[in-house]
Protein backbone atom coordinates (compact mmCIF):
# COMPACT_ATOMS: atom_id res chain seq x y z
CA UNK A 1 0.00 0.00 0.00
CA UNK A 2 1.31 3.54 -0.77
CA UNK A 3 1.72 6.19 1.37
CA UNK A 4 -0.20 8.92 0.83
CA UNK A 5 2.90 11.25 1.85
CA UNK A 6 6.40 11.07 2.61
CA UNK A 7 7.99 10.11 5.35
CA UNK A 8 10.89 12.39 6.43
CA UNK A 9 13.43 11.20 9.40
CA UNK A 10 15.25 13.75 10.81
CA UNK A 11 18.58 12.48 12.22
CA UNK A 12 20.30 15.77 14.78
CA UNK A 13 22.79 16.09 17.14
CA UNK A 14 21.73 19.28 19.15
CA UNK A 15 18.15 22.09 19.27
CA UNK A 16 19.91 24.33 16.67
CA UNK A 17 20.42 21.11 14.39
CA UNK A 18 17.06 20.07 14.78
CA UNK A 19 15.66 23.19 14.07
CA UNK A 20 17.47 23.39 11.02
CA UNK A 21 16.29 19.68 10.50
CA UNK A 22 12.72 19.49 11.31
CA UNK A 23 12.04 23.13 8.78
CA UNK A 24 13.99 22.09 6.05
CA UNK A 25 11.33 19.00 6.23
CA UNK A 26 8.62 20.76 6.56
CA UNK A 27 10.25 22.84 3.30
CA UNK A 28 10.79 19.49 1.20
CA UNK A 29 7.18 18.96 2.17
CA UNK A 30 4.80 20.23 4.61
CA UNK A 31 2.72 16.92 4.85
CA UNK A 32 5.66 14.93 5.26
CA UNK A 33 4.86 12.37 8.27
CA UNK A 34 8.39 13.60 10.77
CA UNK A 35 10.63 11.11 12.51
CA UNK A 36 13.17 12.48 14.70
CA UNK A 37 15.98 10.17 16.15
CA UNK A 38 18.48 12.34 18.69
CA UNK A 39 21.73 11.56 19.07
CA UNK A 40 22.32 10.88 22.68
CA UNK A 41 25.16 12.73 24.11
CA UNK A 42 26.34 16.08 26.05
CA UNK A 43 24.13 18.05 23.24
CA UNK A 44 20.83 16.44 23.36
CA UNK A 45 18.22 18.95 22.63
CA UNK A 46 15.60 18.84 26.32
CA UNK A 47 12.24 19.29 26.03
CA UNK A 48 12.38 22.85 26.62
CA UNK A 49 14.78 23.72 23.80
CA UNK A 50 12.13 21.03 21.62
CA UNK A 51 9.14 23.35 22.49
CA UNK A 52 11.30 26.17 21.48
CA UNK A 53 11.80 25.21 17.77
CA UNK A 54 7.66 24.86 17.12
CA UNK A 55 8.20 21.75 15.45
CA UNK A 56 6.52 18.56 16.82
CA UNK A 57 7.33 15.03 15.11
CA UNK A 58 4.97 12.90 14.71
CA UNK A 59 7.76 10.39 16.55
CA UNK A 60 10.83 11.01 18.30
CA UNK A 61 13.20 8.98 19.91
CA UNK A 62 16.49 9.30 21.66
CA UNK A 63 19.38 7.01 19.69
CA UNK A 64 23.19 6.10 20.10
CA UNK A 65 24.60 5.84 16.59
CA UNK A 66 24.12 2.10 17.25
CA UNK A 67 20.51 2.34 17.46
CA UNK A 68 19.74 4.62 14.53
CA UNK A 69 21.70 2.01 12.48
CA UNK A 70 19.82 -0.79 13.96
CA UNK A 71 16.56 0.40 12.83
CA UNK A 72 14.97 -1.37 10.15
CA UNK A 73 12.35 1.47 10.04
CA UNK A 74 14.49 4.16 8.81
CA UNK A 75 14.99 2.40 5.33
CA UNK A 76 11.12 2.78 4.77
CA UNK A 77 11.75 6.60 5.00
CA UNK A 78 11.73 8.70 1.51
CA UNK A 79 14.11 11.14 3.08
CA UNK A 80 16.88 11.07 5.74
CA UNK A 81 17.91 14.61 6.47
CA UNK A 82 21.51 14.40 8.82
CA UNK A 83 21.69 17.37 11.05
CA UNK A 84 24.95 17.16 12.53
CA UNK A 85 28.65 18.37 13.13
CA UNK A 86 31.10 16.93 10.26
CA UNK A 87 32.29 13.88 12.21
CA UNK A 88 28.47 12.33 13.43
CA UNK A 89 27.27 13.15 9.75
CA UNK A 90 30.49 11.09 8.70
CA UNK A 91 30.31 7.97 11.12
CA UNK A 92 26.41 7.83 9.71
CA UNK A 93 27.06 7.44 6.60
CA UNK A 94 29.50 4.91 6.80
CA UNK A 95 27.43 3.37 9.09
CA UNK A 96 24.10 3.59 6.71
CA UNK A 97 26.36 2.39 3.66
CA UNK A 98 27.05 -1.18 5.81
CA UNK A 99 23.91 -1.24 6.95
CA UNK A 100 22.36 -0.60 3.82
CA UNK A 101 24.72 -1.98 1.50
CA UNK A 102 23.85 -2.46 -2.26
CA UNK A 103 20.01 -2.43 -2.00
CA UNK A 104 18.53 -0.41 -4.95
CA UNK A 105 15.61 1.14 -2.57
CA UNK A 106 17.01 3.23 -0.27
CA UNK A 107 16.13 6.58 1.32
CA UNK A 108 17.35 9.74 -0.14
CA UNK A 109 20.11 11.24 2.38
CA UNK A 110 20.44 14.83 2.40
CA UNK A 111 22.98 16.69 4.85
CA UNK A 112 24.55 20.41 5.11
CA UNK A 113 24.68 23.09 6.95
CA UNK A 114 23.18 24.71 9.97
CA UNK A 115 24.08 28.50 9.77
CA UNK A 116 27.11 30.64 7.83
CA UNK A 117 30.23 28.59 6.90
CA UNK A 118 33.24 30.27 8.75
CA UNK A 119 35.49 27.92 9.86
CA UNK A 120 36.74 24.66 8.29
CA UNK A 121 35.27 24.67 5.42
CA UNK A 122 37.36 21.77 3.44
CA UNK A 123 36.92 19.36 6.68
CA UNK A 124 33.26 19.75 7.06
CA UNK A 125 32.54 19.50 3.69
CA UNK A 126 34.83 15.88 3.00
CA UNK A 127 33.37 14.98 6.26
CA UNK A 128 29.84 15.29 4.26
CA UNK A 129 30.77 13.93 1.51
CA UNK A 130 28.95 10.65 0.34
CA UNK A 131 25.32 12.18 0.65
CA UNK A 132 23.04 12.24 -2.06
CA UNK A 133 22.48 16.26 -1.69
CA UNK A 134 24.35 18.97 0.16
CA UNK A 135 22.96 21.44 0.91
CA UNK A 136 24.59 25.02 0.46
CA UNK A 137 23.00 28.18 1.65
CA UNK A 138 23.38 30.90 -1.19
CA UNK A 139 24.90 31.01 -4.00
CA UNK A 140 28.22 31.93 -2.65
CA UNK A 141 28.57 28.83 -0.70
CA UNK A 142 27.54 26.72 -4.18
CA UNK A 143 30.76 28.20 -5.42
CA UNK A 144 33.00 27.71 -2.23
CA UNK A 145 31.48 23.59 -2.00
CA UNK A 146 31.68 22.58 -5.40
CA UNK A 147 35.55 24.58 -5.85
CA UNK A 148 36.43 21.93 -2.94
CA UNK A 149 34.77 18.39 -4.04
CA UNK A 150 35.12 18.82 -7.94
CA UNK A 151 39.33 18.36 -7.72
CA UNK A 152 38.74 15.64 -4.92
CA UNK A 153 36.64 13.52 -7.48
CA UNK A 154 33.42 14.29 -5.46
CA UNK A 155 30.05 14.69 -7.68
CA UNK A 156 30.22 18.85 -7.18
CA UNK A 157 26.59 18.29 -8.93
CA UNK A 158 25.63 17.03 -4.97
CA UNK A 159 25.54 20.57 -3.50
CA UNK A 160 22.01 21.97 -4.09
CA UNK A 161 21.32 25.70 -3.24
CA UNK A 162 19.04 26.37 -0.96
CA UNK A 163 18.39 29.06 1.92
CA UNK A 164 18.47 28.57 5.82
CA UNK A 165 15.04 26.96 6.14
CA UNK A 166 14.05 29.35 9.07
CA UNK A 167 14.76 32.69 7.36
CA UNK A 168 10.62 34.20 7.29
CA UNK A 169 8.60 35.82 9.80
CA UNK A 170 6.79 39.67 8.95
CA UNK A 171 8.54 42.23 7.62
CA UNK A 172 9.90 44.74 9.77
CA UNK A 173 7.74 47.34 10.57
CA UNK A 174 9.52 50.53 11.91
CA UNK A 175 5.60 52.56 12.79
CA UNK A 176 5.02 50.45 15.78
CA UNK A 177 7.47 51.99 17.80
CA UNK A 178 7.39 55.02 16.25
CA UNK A 179 4.30 55.72 17.34
CA UNK A 180 4.77 54.63 20.54
CA UNK A 181 2.61 51.28 20.67
CA UNK A 182 5.84 50.08 21.90
CA UNK A 183 9.41 50.90 22.74
CA UNK A 184 12.71 51.07 20.74
CA UNK A 185 13.65 47.63 21.38
CA UNK A 186 17.48 46.89 20.49
CA UNK A 187 18.05 42.76 20.84
CA UNK A 188 21.54 41.63 21.26
CA UNK A 189 21.79 37.99 20.06
CA UNK A 190 24.50 35.89 22.11
CA UNK A 191 26.33 32.94 20.60
CA UNK A 192 27.55 30.22 22.72
CA UNK A 193 31.20 30.08 21.88
CA UNK A 194 32.06 33.75 19.58
CA UNK A 195 33.44 34.80 21.52
CA UNK A 196 34.40 32.02 23.88
CA UNK A 197 37.29 34.56 25.74
CA UNK A 198 35.80 35.66 28.97
CA UNK A 199 36.88 38.86 29.61
CA UNK A 200 35.67 39.27 25.76
CA UNK A 201 32.13 38.41 26.65
CA UNK A 202 32.27 40.55 29.42
CA UNK A 203 32.87 43.26 27.48
CA UNK A 204 29.85 42.68 25.53
CA UNK A 205 27.22 42.36 28.09
CA UNK A 206 29.23 45.40 29.84
CA UNK A 207 28.49 47.73 26.73
CA UNK A 208 24.76 46.33 26.25
CA UNK A 209 24.24 47.25 29.82
CA UNK A 210 26.26 50.50 29.07
CA UNK A 211 24.10 50.92 26.11
CA UNK A 212 20.66 50.47 28.16
CA UNK A 213 22.11 53.30 30.68
CA UNK A 214 22.51 55.57 27.99
CA UNK A 215 19.09 55.35 26.51
CA UNK A 216 16.64 54.71 28.74
CA UNK A 217 14.15 55.53 26.63
CA UNK A 218 14.69 52.06 24.57
CA UNK A 219 14.51 48.01 26.02
CA UNK A 220 17.44 46.05 25.02
CA UNK A 221 17.29 42.50 25.12
CA UNK A 222 19.77 39.92 26.02
CA UNK A 223 18.71 36.88 23.67
CA UNK A 224 20.13 33.56 25.42
CA UNK A 225 20.33 30.55 23.47
CA UNK A 226 20.44 27.86 26.57
CA UNK A 227 19.33 28.05 30.20
CA UNK A 228 21.83 27.33 32.92
CA UNK A 229 22.54 23.04 32.63
CA UNK A 230 21.03 22.59 29.19
CA UNK A 231 23.82 22.63 25.70
CA UNK A 232 24.06 23.59 22.61
CA UNK A 233 26.42 22.73 19.51
CA UNK A 234 29.01 24.51 21.47
CA UNK A 235 30.12 24.08 25.04
CA UNK A 236 29.64 27.86 26.90
CA UNK A 237 32.12 27.99 29.43
CA UNK A 238 30.79 31.41 30.48
CA UNK A 239 27.33 31.95 30.26
CA UNK A 240 25.97 35.87 30.01
CA UNK A 241 23.65 34.14 32.83
CA UNK A 242 26.77 34.67 35.47
CA UNK A 243 28.34 37.52 33.87
CA UNK A 244 25.15 39.78 34.01
CA UNK A 245 25.64 39.50 37.97
CA UNK A 246 29.27 40.40 37.87
CA UNK A 247 28.58 44.00 36.17
CA UNK A 248 30.17 46.76 38.33
CA UNK A 249 26.84 48.70 38.46
CA UNK A 250 24.56 45.79 38.40
CA UNK A 251 21.77 45.31 35.20
CA UNK A 252 19.83 48.61 34.77
CA UNK A 253 16.09 48.10 34.72
CA UNK A 254 15.32 48.34 30.80
CA UNK A 255 18.12 45.50 30.15
CA UNK A 256 15.88 41.97 30.10
CA UNK A 257 17.38 38.55 29.32
CA UNK A 258 14.98 36.44 26.69
CA UNK A 259 15.10 32.91 25.81
CA UNK A 260 12.49 31.45 23.41
CA UNK A 261 11.83 31.77 19.63
CA UNK A 262 14.30 33.73 17.58
CA UNK A 263 11.62 34.88 15.29
CA UNK A 264 9.48 35.83 18.40
CA UNK A 265 11.72 38.10 19.63
CA UNK A 266 12.68 39.57 16.05
CA UNK A 267 8.74 40.51 16.13
CA UNK A 268 9.92 43.24 18.32
CA UNK A 269 13.25 43.86 17.34
CA UNK A 270 14.16 47.21 15.94
CA UNK A 271 17.77 46.44 15.93
CA UNK A 272 19.63 43.75 15.81
CA UNK A 273 23.34 43.58 17.64
CA UNK A 274 25.21 40.36 17.10
CA UNK A 275 28.61 38.94 16.55
CA UNK A 276 28.49 36.52 13.89
CA UNK A 277 25.10 35.01 14.55
CA UNK A 278 22.82 33.76 12.01
CA UNK A 279 19.95 35.56 13.66
CA UNK A 280 21.61 38.47 11.58
CA UNK A 281 20.55 36.89 8.76
CA UNK A 282 17.05 36.46 9.68
CA UNK A 283 17.30 40.18 10.72
CA UNK A 284 18.23 41.48 7.55
CA UNK A 285 15.40 39.36 5.85
CA UNK A 286 12.89 40.63 7.68
CA UNK A 287 14.49 44.36 6.88
CA UNK A 288 15.30 44.81 10.59
CA UNK A 289 18.17 46.93 10.99
CA UNK A 290 21.08 44.83 12.08
CA UNK A 291 24.55 45.58 13.74
CA UNK A 292 27.46 42.96 13.14
CA UNK A 293 29.78 43.99 15.63
CA UNK A 294 33.36 45.09 15.02
CA UNK A 295 34.61 45.65 18.93
CA UNK A 296 36.64 42.50 19.04
CA UNK A 297 37.88 42.73 15.50
CA UNK A 298 36.97 41.33 11.88
CA UNK A 299 38.35 38.32 12.34
CA UNK A 300 37.95 34.69 11.28
CA UNK A 301 37.61 32.91 14.83
CA UNK A 302 34.67 35.10 15.29
CA UNK A 303 32.81 34.47 11.73
CA UNK A 304 31.68 38.05 11.56
CA UNK A 305 34.48 38.20 8.71
CA UNK A 306 31.60 36.67 6.62
CA UNK A 307 29.27 39.70 7.31
CA UNK A 308 32.47 41.79 5.21
CA UNK A 309 30.46 43.19 2.43
CA UNK A 310 27.08 43.14 3.94
CA UNK A 311 27.46 47.39 5.10
CA UNK A 312 26.50 46.32 8.58
CA UNK A 313 29.72 45.93 10.37
CA UNK A 314 29.77 48.48 13.00
CA UNK A 315 30.48 49.15 16.58
CA UNK A 316 28.85 49.54 20.20
CA UNK A 317 30.36 53.30 20.07
CA UNK A 318 28.21 53.97 16.67
CA UNK A 319 24.96 52.10 18.22
CA UNK A 320 25.06 54.93 21.29
CA UNK A 321 25.32 57.72 18.88
CA UNK A 322 22.13 56.36 16.61
CA UNK A 323 23.70 53.60 14.20
CA UNK A 324 21.17 51.17 13.05
CA UNK A 325 22.80 49.66 9.56
CA UNK A 326 20.83 48.25 6.50
CA UNK A 327 21.95 45.54 4.74
CA UNK A 328 23.11 45.95 1.28
CA UNK A 329 20.43 44.68 -1.17
CA UNK A 330 23.30 43.06 -3.08
CA UNK A 331 25.06 41.13 -0.66
CA UNK A 332 21.70 39.84 1.04
CA UNK A 333 21.05 38.22 -2.89
CA UNK A 334 24.36 36.81 -3.45
CA UNK A 335 24.18 35.13 -0.13
CA UNK A 336 20.84 33.89 -0.49
CA UNK A 337 18.57 36.29 2.09
CA UNK A 338 16.36 37.14 -0.36
CA UNK A 339 15.72 34.62 -2.74
CA UNK A 340 11.29 33.53 -3.40
CA UNK A 341 12.19 30.05 -3.81
CA UNK A 342 15.21 28.79 -2.64
CA UNK A 343 13.86 25.11 -1.90
CA UNK A 344 12.87 24.66 -5.42
CA UNK A 345 15.87 22.81 -6.87
CA UNK A 346 15.87 20.72 -3.50
CA UNK A 347 12.17 19.34 -4.11
CA UNK A 348 13.37 18.69 -7.98
CA UNK A 349 16.52 17.12 -6.94
CA UNK A 350 14.73 14.92 -4.41
CA UNK A 351 11.78 14.10 -6.84
CA UNK A 352 14.75 12.86 -9.67
CA UNK A 353 16.32 10.60 -7.55
CA UNK A 354 13.04 9.14 -5.45
CA UNK A 355 11.74 8.37 -9.02
CA UNK A 356 15.24 6.41 -9.95
CA UNK A 357 14.83 2.76 -10.68
CA UNK A 358 17.52 2.39 -8.50
CA UNK A 359 20.24 4.21 -5.89
CA UNK A 360 24.03 3.74 -5.85
CA UNK A 361 25.14 2.80 -2.78
CA UNK A 362 26.33 5.80 -0.15
CA UNK A 363 30.11 6.90 -0.80
CA UNK A 364 31.46 8.60 1.44
CA UNK A 365 34.85 10.49 0.62
CA UNK A 366 36.87 9.39 3.46
CA UNK A 367 37.72 5.32 3.50
CA UNK A 368 40.69 3.57 5.55
CA UNK A 369 42.15 3.51 2.23
CA UNK A 370 42.72 7.31 1.66
CA UNK A 371 42.42 8.43 5.24
CA UNK A 372 43.51 5.44 7.69
CA UNK A 373 44.96 8.16 9.73
CA UNK A 374 42.12 10.25 9.94
CA UNK A 375 38.74 7.84 9.65
CA UNK A 376 39.10 5.03 12.47
CA UNK A 377 39.37 8.37 14.96
CA UNK A 378 36.57 9.70 14.17
CA UNK A 379 34.38 6.12 13.68
CA UNK A 380 35.79 5.23 17.01
CA UNK A 381 33.83 8.95 18.86
CA UNK A 382 30.77 7.96 17.40
CA UNK A 383 31.00 4.04 18.35
CA UNK A 384 32.26 2.46 15.18
CA UNK A 385 35.08 0.37 13.88
CA UNK A 386 36.95 0.90 10.97
CA UNK A 387 34.64 -0.84 8.88
CA UNK A 388 31.03 0.80 10.28
CA UNK A 389 30.27 -1.84 12.46
CA UNK A 390 28.92 -0.54 16.11
CA UNK A 391 31.65 -0.78 18.72
CA UNK A 392 30.55 -3.86 21.56
CA UNK A 393 29.82 -2.28 24.49
CA UNK A 394 29.90 1.29 23.09
CA UNK A 395 27.18 3.62 24.94
CA UNK A 396 24.12 1.15 24.80
CA UNK A 397 24.52 -0.41 21.91
CA UNK A 398 24.77 -3.89 23.58
CA UNK A 399 21.82 -3.19 25.02
CA UNK A 400 20.10 -1.98 22.21
CA UNK A 401 21.15 -5.00 20.60
CA UNK A 402 19.60 -7.28 23.40
CA UNK A 403 16.26 -7.16 22.37
CA UNK A 404 13.11 -5.41 24.47
CA UNK A 405 13.23 -3.95 28.08
CA UNK A 406 10.75 -4.53 30.35
CA UNK A 407 8.67 -0.89 31.16
CA UNK A 408 9.73 -0.60 34.75
CA UNK A 409 13.56 -0.82 33.48
CA UNK A 410 13.00 1.25 30.94
CA UNK A 411 11.81 3.82 33.64
CA UNK A 412 14.77 3.31 35.56
CA UNK A 413 17.04 3.32 33.02
CA UNK A 414 16.26 6.83 31.58
CA UNK A 415 16.00 8.40 35.22
CA UNK A 416 19.57 6.89 35.62
CA UNK A 417 20.75 8.44 31.95
CA UNK A 418 18.53 11.92 32.76
CA UNK A 419 20.92 12.18 36.05
CA UNK A 420 24.05 10.92 34.62
CA UNK A 421 23.69 13.49 31.47
CA UNK A 422 22.60 16.61 34.24
CA UNK A 423 25.48 15.66 36.07
CA UNK A 424 28.16 15.84 32.72
CA UNK A 425 26.50 18.64 31.43
CA UNK A 426 27.39 20.27 34.74
CA UNK A 427 30.92 19.23 35.14
CA UNK A 428 31.61 20.14 31.45
CA UNK A 429 29.51 23.57 32.06
CA UNK A 430 30.76 24.80 35.82
CA UNK A 431 33.34 22.51 37.06
CA UNK A 432 35.80 22.11 33.80
CA UNK A 433 36.07 25.88 33.65
CA UNK A 434 36.77 26.12 37.33
CA UNK A 435 39.75 23.68 37.50
CA UNK A 436 41.27 25.99 34.07
CA UNK A 437 41.13 28.66 35.78
CA UNK A 438 42.02 26.99 39.26
CA UNK A 439 45.45 25.98 36.87
CA UNK A 440 45.95 29.60 35.64
CA UNK A 441 46.87 30.54 39.00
Amino acid sequence: MTRKHMRIDVFADSDSRWKWGALLARQIDGDAELHAHFLRGRATPTRRQLEEVGVRPDFAREVTMAELLADSGLRTADVVILAGVGGTIASALHGLRRAWGDAPRRPVVVTGYVGVVYEKLTDGLLLRAGADVVLANSAADVDRFRAVYEPLGVDPDSVVRTALPFLGGAPYEPAASERGERRYTVCFVTQPSSPADRAERMYLIRRAAEHARRHPERDVLVKLRSRPGEHTTHIEEYPYQHLVRRLPNGAPPNLQLVYGNMSDVLDRTDLCVTVSSTAALEAMYRGIPTAVLTDLGVREVLGNHQFVGSGCATSWDAIDAGAAPVADPAWLRRHGVDDDEPFRALRERIGELRAAEALPPLRPYYTVENAGGYLPRILARNGLDPQGVPLRGFNDSAAAQAGPVPAAQRVVREVVRNGARTAYRVAVQRVAPAVRRWGQL
